[in-house]
């Protein structure tokens, strides 16, 4: 009989949302930092944080895993993406992979200085 009521709490741990899981990660942390539990109580808690742990990092990897990056559009209009894959690279080339998605290649320069002295808005 205890071996269908472990069955049952692991997989309603399964369905807890990562938002869930990981305020009952700061619940286990709060108990064992303010030091009041026993041993064996202490030991409890520990291994619930675990599991909440690797929960909520295996929701954090899904997701993801789920992400694309918008890499520009198409002939049609239609968005171009690839997947978020970012793991491989160092902290300067996610840097450097941000400041170019981001930065917007700049406006030609008129020839005669850039300064419109016409007078008038358009």
């Amino acid at each position: 009989m205890a071996k269908k009521k472990a069955v049952s709490k692991a997989a309603k741990e399964e369905q807890l949302t990562f938002e869930q899981s990981l305020e009952k990660l700061d619940t286990v942390v709060r108990r064992l930092e303010e030091g009041q539990l026993g041993l064996g109580e202490s030991l409890e808690c520990y291994e619930e944080g675990v599991k909440h742990l690797k929960h909520c990092h295996r929701a954090l990897e899904e997701t993801e895993r789920k992400i694309e990056l918008l890499a520009g559009v198409d002939a049609d209009g239609n968005p171009v993406t690839h997947a978020f894959d970012d793991a491989d690279m160092t902290l300067d080339e996610k840097a450097a992979s941000r400041s170019k998605r981001r930065s917007r290649p700049a406006a030609p320069r008129p020839k005669d200085g850039g300064v419109d002295e016409s007078g008038g808005l358009f």
